[in-house]
């Protein structure tokens, strides 16, 4: 048991995971389908010079993430964190999952295809790690969280929660150590590109729950750095993948805004905003990350031709939403109850 470490819900983090999905929703309807392989048949010119940098809402969610599968783990219990995810991370991914494979074999095309057996390898949540290729390529982020996971989970096996601290201190070493020398080996297996919001979002959350202090406040300075060097580094690149020009200057604000909002939730000052309960809107995060894209661009080009552009894309936007919503409602949290009462059941008789 970690000592000193405060619990409850953080209702600041649920808002904030929902507007950052909803930033990547933005920048996919708006520019990104268009914009890479025409996965959509025209932009959203209105939004699309703005949710460019929509993308760094994924930086967002693994910087909330550090701080959440924190305080999932501070109890040092491996099982309970382990059925935690698997009851977390399954149901609503089995039913989006589900829903896209058949949405595809209705409306595909020639850019949209899967296969019953790339379906199935998609249900174990592990494609990415196998070379198959992901039903819906929003999965990509999921992998890095499974390694994420994977790192916690091994620091609990080890019994090793109350030096947590610590490890994630020599991790940011090695993530400064593979700026100056990479290996690219160890740049992937280490989440190297992200691991400066895992930290920052881990060190975060030991100052909610165990206070400030000078060294913690050094790793957050130092992850900020890594984390303006990480975003910003390979910028061209995405800049040709996007075909729009991306301010380095720009980013680095967004990533910086990052860590001021979530500074202020680490040192309870959040005011009224902390007092609302947002657990609806965190709830819908999940199911609509999985399900917006690949779903979202198909009915896109299907109805483009039918419906003025401004209504559809504001329709398709709501809809993703309320769809979100029903999923969890009716899928995720009653599949989540009986997946949680049969793992418990047989975790117990071990």
């Amino acid at each position: 048991m970690v000592h000193g470490i405060g619990h409850g819900r953080v209702n600041e983090l649920d808002l904030l995971r929902f507007l950052a999905a909803l930033t990547v929703v933005f920048h996919h309807y708006s520019l990104n389908g268009f914009a890479i392989n025409f996965q959509t048949v025209s932009p959203y010119p209105l939004l699309s010079s703005i949710f460019r940098y929509g993308y760094l809402g994924v930086d967002l969610f693994f910087m909330i993430s550090g701080f959440v599968i924190l305080m999932t783990a501070a109890s040092g219990d491996l099982r309970h964190f382990v059925l935690s995810r698997l009851v977390r991370l399954y149901p609503a991914f089995w039913a989006c999952c589900t829903i896209s494979f058949v949405v595809i074999l209705t409306m595909g095309s020639s850019e949209y295809s899967a296969t019953f057996g790339q379906y199935l390898v998609n249900m174990t949540m592990l494609s990415g790690f196998i070379g198959v290729e992901s039903i819906d390529s929003v999965y990509w982020s999921l992998f890095i969280e499974l390694k994420f996971y994977a790192l916690v989970a091994i620091i609990l096996l080890l019994g090793r929660i109350q030096q947590i601290e610590t490890i994630f201190m020599i991790w940011l070493a090695i993530t400064i150590a593979l700026m100056i020398y990479p290996v690219w080996y160890f740049k992937i297996a280490l989440l190297d590109g992200y691991s400066a919001n895992f930290i920052a979002g881990a060190t975060f959350f030991f100052m909610w729950s165990k206070g400030i202090t000078w060294r913690r406040c050094l790793v957050i300075i130092l992850a900020w750095c890594c984390a303006l060097y990480q975003s910003t580094i390979d910028v061209h690149e995405f800049e040709i993948r996007i075909r729009n020009d991306l301010s380095p200057y720009v980013i680095a604000i967004i990533v910086s805004s990052f860590f001021v909002i979530i500074g202020l939730i680490a040192c309870r000052q959040t005011g009224a905003i902390g007092r609302v309960n947002w657990i609806w809107l965190g709830a819908i995060t999940y199911p609509l990350y999985l399900l917006h894209q690949g779903l979202g661009f198909m009915i896109y080009n299907a109805l483009y031709t039918q419906i003025d552009p401004h209504i559809l894309f504001w329709s398709l936007v709501i809809g993703m939403v309320l769809l979100s919503f029903l999923i969890h409602i009716a899928i995720e949290k009653p599949m989540s109850r009986s997946m949680k009462n049969i793992l418990t059941k047989l975790v117990g008789k071990n």
